[in-house]
């Protein structure tokens, strides 16, 4: 194999490269390295670019971000007939992909949920599309405690009576086919 001759410009490459890489933070730091010519507590680090995240900067990008999911959601249920909002086979990929745009969102932004605004999309989204869903289903309730004495005290009884009958047809003296 022949060697491999410099080409023109490789040295702004690599320091452009060497940049770029000190730039998005990987904090190339020569700390307690003893150089020719300087003195031992000198630090030769390069800069390290840092976002400063205050939870009021994250509070409005998550406010945002909660903003287009609504739309998102929004868009989503202009296909959903009055007659559907109330059919959960119907409705549940539209809030499910609500509640997971919200999720994601907190958690790439390192914001605790549930929170108070994904708590509120969720409210609005109850409160404009699924507020006329009820429970069709009976609502069941004991029965009146006449009915239920008879229920418990009828086995009660039931029970004597059949051990007497199985111990006087056992007593008959006569082998059992």
């Amino acid at each position: 194999m022949a060697p491999c001759a410099p080409t023109a410009g490789s040295g702004r490459l690599s320091l452009g490269l060497l940049v770029l890489w000190a730039l998005t933070g990987a904090g190339l730091c020569l700390a307690d390295t003893d150089a020719e010519g300087f003195a031992p507590d000198t630090r030769m680090c390069l800069p390290v670019v840092t976002f400063n995240k205050t939870d009021q900067n994250i509070e409005e990008m998550y406010l945002s971000i909660t903003q287009s999911c609504w739309e998102r959601f929004v868009y989503v249920m202009m296909n959903v007939t009055e007659s559907e909002l109330c059919e959960w086979e119907v409705i549940s990929r539209p809030y499910s992909m609500l509640q997971c745009c919200l999720e994601e969102s907190a958690e790439e932004l390192e914001y605790w949920y549930p929170n108070a605004l994904a708590e509120q999309v969720i409210f609005q989204s109850h409160h404009r599309y699924f507020h006329n869903c009820t429970v069709e289903q009976q609502v069941l309730f004991d029965p009146p405690e006449d009915v239920l004495l008879a229920m418990i005290i009828a086995p009660i009884c039931l029970i004597p009576f059949l051990v007497t009958l199985v111990i006087w047809r056992s007593k008959d003296g006569k082998a059992q086919p």
